[in-house]
């Protein structure tokens, strides 16, 4: 007899050992204790929900005059609502310089990419409900192919973006945002902040077609939110680089302090290559970092910032 046989036969003898009657015996014991624990956790559900309802119920005449106006715009600013009282309420979320935001006139805003970018999600919102803008942004591909997700990328354009199209949106007088380094910083980013954009160059090259401002951006403990395992990330690289198939697990939800920082803005010369242009943008962003985020990055401080955060922002 092999030794696979071997192994499979002392197996199944252990397993024909096991009392089933026992461990369901045992099981019916636990479970009114994992209840006992799991229900107490519906109110403050319930509490956040109610919070989140009031936080958009007081926006109400702002709304209705946005339903009034645009098909879409109410809509727009009911959702911004929802996710600057999210925001706020699960993370302290705060921003610094959003006056740097231009009120009208085109801009370009770059960003660090988190494992999920609700910090974009914020600062959208922010722009929509404060400055009255409605930021347009660059999307990864596999986005437009989740179910449900074409109509909300329409409805707040986001698009795929090309050099063109880029030019275009500037063009018309929008804002713009762009994360350089898309999926792959977001999946294969870690504690330690560094900024993943490879030698992608693109955005300095509308940029300097269209003579715009840009404007850095990083949020504070954005990796601490949500995480990426650390197991199995050279493999899952490898098949990303081959496939693009962005299958990395992503964990968390924790609610960390968060805050958005803006740098100063960054002028185009005309006598800047894209690539210079990129790396003087990828400075200011690492700035940002090094200034606003203690590496490497750690959930429980991040938590504990959450409670003990005494910055005062506008």
């Amino acid at each position: 007899m092999s030794t696979e046989e071997n192994t499979l036969s002392y197996l199944w003898l252990q397993i024909e050992k096991l009392d089933i009657e026992y461990w369901k015996w045992v099981a019916w014991m636990i479970y009114p204790v994992i209840i006992s624990f799991l229900l107490p956790l519906i109110i403050p559900i319930c509490l956040y929900c109610c919070a989140i309802f009031l936080h958009v119920y007081q926006y109400r005449r702002r709304l209705r005059d946005a339903y009034a106006q645009d098909f879409w715009g109410g809509a727009r600013n009911t959702v911004a609502v929802f996710w600057e009282a999210q925001g706020r309420i699960w993370h302290g979320y705060e921003i610094v310089g959003l006056d740097k935001v231009p009120d009208t006139g085109p801009a370009m805003l770059i960003y660090y990419h988190g494992a999920l970018p609700i910090d974009f999600y914020y600062v959208m919102a922010k722009c929509l409900l404060e400055k009255r803008r409605q930021i347009h942004a660059v999307g990864d591909n596999f986005l437009f192919n989740i179910p449900g997700f074409r109509l909300m990328c329409e409805v707040f354009n986001v698009s795929p973006g090309t050099v063109h199209s880029c030019a275009d949106i500037l063009k018309e007088g929008h804002v713009l945002g762009i994360s350089p380094g898309g999926v792959r910083e977001a999946l294969f980013g870690d504690e330690y902040y560094r900024v993943m954009w490879g030698n992608r160059s693109g955005f300095a090259k509308v940029a300097i077609q269209t003579k715009v401002p840009i404007i850095p951006m990083f949020t504070m403990n954005i990796r601490e939110s949500f995480r990426t395992p650390g197991w199995g990330r050279s493999s899952l690289r490898w098949l990303y680089e081959k496939c693009r198939l962005p299958i990395v697990p992503i964990y968390g939800n924790f609610p960390v302090k968060m805050t958005t920082y803006l740098g100063s803005p960054i002028y185009p010369s005309e006598d800047m290559t894209a690539e210079e242009l990129a790396d003087k943008v990828k400075l200011g962003i690492e700035d940002l970092i090094r200034k606003h985020q203690k590496v490497p990055g750690n959930v429980l401080r991040a938590l504990s910032e959450r409670i003990l955060w005494k910055e005062k922002v506008s």
